[in-house]
């Protein structure tokens, strides 16, 4: 399970940054083909939270959906909601333009 490495990086990240600050909230972006499961996230970040300024922070999720340009037929504003996406017109060739995200949106701290 890559979301355990995953949620550590970020709690790791939060700390780094706020030292010893107490956090509140943390609120993430995780996109709907980003390959990271946001219940697994969810799973995780109390346990990797345990015995830092992170503990007890509230945990906030949104899940962006997928987007994407089809660059064979020029198609804008694909929904795509398959780790392998496909255009109406059968192209595989796609830009992804959201949706793949892994984003620490912000932080909450005490004052």
């Amino acid at each position: 399970m890559h979301e355990l490495a995953v949620t550590q990086g970020i709690v790791e990240m939060i700390v780094d940054r706020v030292r010893d600050r107490r956090v509140l909230a943390v609120n993430l972006a995780i996109g709907q083909i980003s390959g990271v499961a946001p219940h697994a996230i969810r799973f995780c970040f109390d346990l990797v939270a345990a015995g830092t300024v992170v503990e007890g922070a509230r945990l906030h999720i949104d899940t962006p959906i997928g987007r994407a340009r089809c660059r064979s037929c020029g198609l804008d504003d694909l929904v795509v909601e398959a780790p392998i996406p496909l255009c109406g017109c059968g192209s595989a060739d796609l830009e992804v333009t959201s949706g793949d995200e892994l984003v620490v949106t912000s932080v909450e701290v005490a004052v």
